[in-house]
């Protein structure tokens, strides 16, 4: 019976978290539209980052730049 009951515990928390996941993707897909609809909105989003990636007590920060502009270089 132990074991049984343990089996269902397990199903259990497999089960909520499928379903903390599947919420954490809808969120995810709602903030990826909202971004999208607004270039200032991924910007401001993108200096948050910095700004949480700069408090942490890390030497190294990258930069990711757009392609566009790097498509210069590549042409070369």
């Amino acid at each position: 019976m132990a074991a049984e009951a343990e089996a269902t515990r397990e199903a259990r928390a497999k089960v909520i978290a499928a379903e903390g996941e599947h919420k954490a993707s809808r969120a995810l897909r709602q903030a990826a539209d909202i971004i999208n609809e607004s270039p200032s909105a991924l910007q401001l989003r993108y200096l948050q980052t910095l700004n949480s990636i700069s408090a942490e007590k890390n030497s190294t920060i990258i930069f990711p730049l757009p392609i566009d502009m790097l498509s210069g270089f590549m042409k070369k």
